[in-house]
């Protein structure tokens, strides 16, 4: 991140917009003056993130996804920007409802005015395959669980230590302990003032753990394959399954929005403790560690979770904004959280769900898993914005150069090793410094000081300057990766 320049007044007020930078967090090709023809007319943009933290996420992802993902990006940016753009300038009018008139949009306005909800209805389609081709494992699922019943009810021999879970009477107390407490939340609170209060909160539970007990098999075996999780794409799917169930029922408006999101924080929650606990659990079952410590530790860590990441939100919706507006005209990039505010507002507001958009989403996800590709990375490539794909592609090339040529066995291990730690703490280090940053920016508005940094360079400059100092970032970690000796590799590869 560069210096930013924002500086707020003694009410909190942004005075001085962080418009320029020692660096710009994002390369782009439309601050090239050369790149104009391009940028206005046909609609092509090239956008690179330029923060450490994507870079060592890429290195780790791997060159396999990190290609899926970076194609689905460029089929968004490259084939469906441009013909949207151009099939939309001899169109006067509104082509697909609820969204704006096409001609004199950007490029950017046109991903996310139109392109963005290709890769959501692509991400909901993929998202069903996924459910239906994980479910022999979801069966299994199934039957381990009145497996594991009936054999508590009989008792029998004690387990060994490495084998001990919690109690599964425990674990299903639990579980309906807290569908009882999301009843009456619901019921109370969310929906006091609709008709039907009873039925609708009913039916929001049984979609809370219907849609948490299908995805959170798929959630694992993402986890387990390829160290990675589509929740985000699962989080959409659940949020138009939930947004269409409930407004069928009649529910609109503040109190319709505000269920659906609920019910889609749960599930992402739940989707994201169990990435959690299936990469611990391995962990585990390496070290000869207690499962059923692992799953207390998970629990009690959930609980300090959802009081510090929250805190954490709320500041930086004080400090930084997550939409454009008056206080935050450049608010902090969360493409994953306005996609699901879209989403939402399209079915429970308006009303009007540009349904052909997301129909071509689907039939693009249906066919890319028909030529034996990852339909949900490819999805989630399709949907996110470029500028957090390319950065991912760039550390997984990175990866792959590191690992070239062959030397020995040992000697690649060693090396992918070492570029697994750096990649590792640049990821750590980037969440670290963003928290700090602001932190700082916080604690200084609440006590009426302005907040800024003196060192400032135009935009065109400070585009290539963040470019360089993405390069040098990707040459160290090439470098020092492959200092690593043989010596080193003589462990197990590191997997994350």
């Amino acid at each position: 991140m560069g210096f930013a320049g924002a500086i707020f007044d003694v009410d909190g007020v942004l005075v001085d917009s962080p418009h320029e930078a020692a660096w710009r967090d994002t390369f782009t090709t439309v601050l090239i003056p050369q790149f104009k023809t391009l940028t206005d007319d046909v609609k092509g943009i090239f956008v690179l993130n330029t923060s450490a933290a994507v870079l060592g996420l890429g290195y780790i992802v791997g060159l396999r996804y990190a290609t899926i993902i970076a194609a689905g990006s460029f089929l968004s940016y490259w084939v469906f920007v441009p013909l949207i753009g151009y099939l939309g300038a001899h169109v006067p009018g509104v082509i697909v409802p609820g969204r704006p008139p096409i001609p004199g949009l950007s490029a950017e306005d046109l991903f996310f005015d139109y392109v963005r909800y290709i890769g959501i209805g692509a991400i909901f389609a993929a998202g069903v395959l996924s459910v239906l081709k994980m479910s022999p494992v979801i069966a299994q699922a199934v039957s381990r669980v009145f497996g594991e019943l009936k054999r508590a009810g009989r008792g029998g021999e004690a387990a060994r230590r490495t084998d001990l879970d919690l109690p599964i009477g425990g674990v299903l107390a639990g579980a309906v302990g807290l569908a009882i407490l999301l009843f009456l939340y619901f019921r109370f609170s969310v929906l006091a003032a609709t008709s039907r209060p009873t039925l609708i909160s009913f039916v929001s539970v049984l979609l809370i753990f219907g849609i948490t007990f299908l995805f959170a098999a798929v959630s694992a075996w993402a986890i387990a394959m390829i160290s990675t999780t589509p929740i985000s794409g699962m989080t959409l799917t659940t949020l138009i399954i939930s947004a269409l169930a409930l407004s069928s029922m009649g529910l609109a408006g503040a109190s319709g929005m505000l269920s659906v999101l609920l019910i889609g924080g749960v599930v992402c929650t739940a989707l994201s403790m169990t990435g959690s606990m299936v990469t611990l659990l391995k962990v585990g079952y390496w070290t000869g560690a207690t499962p059923k410590k692992i799953e207390w530790t998970l629990i009690v860590g959930s609980a300090i979770a959802s009081v510090t990441v929250t805190a954490v939100m709320f500041m930086f919706a004080r400090v930084y904004g997550y939409s454009p507006g008056p206080t935050h005209p450049n608010p902090v990039a969360a493409p994953q959280a306005n996609a699901m505010a879209a989403v939402i507002s399209s079915v429970m507001q308006s009303g009007q769900a540009p349904w052909f958009l997301y129909g071509v989403g689907a039939v693009v996800a249906i066919i890319v898993q028909m030529l034996g590709i990852s339909a949900l990375a490819f999805a989630l490539g399709m949907y996110l914005p470029i500028e957090l794909n390319t950065p991912i592609l760039a550390g997984a090339i990175v990866a792959w150069l590191v690992k070239r040529p062959a030397v020995s066995e040992t000697l690649v291990r060693a090396r992918g090793n070492r570029g697994t730690l750096i990649a590792s703490g640049f990821i750590a280090g980037g969440a670290i410094a963003g928290v700090l940053d602001g932190l700082i920016r916080f604690l200084f508005d609440v006590n009426g000081k302005a907040v800024g940094y003196e060192l400032h360079v135009g935009d065109e400059i400070g585009n290539w300057l963040g470019l360089a100092a993405f390069l040098a970032l990707g040459a160290y970690v090439y470098w020092d990766a492959r200092r690593a000796t043989e010596e080193e590799g003589a462990g197990p590869e590191i997997a994350l």
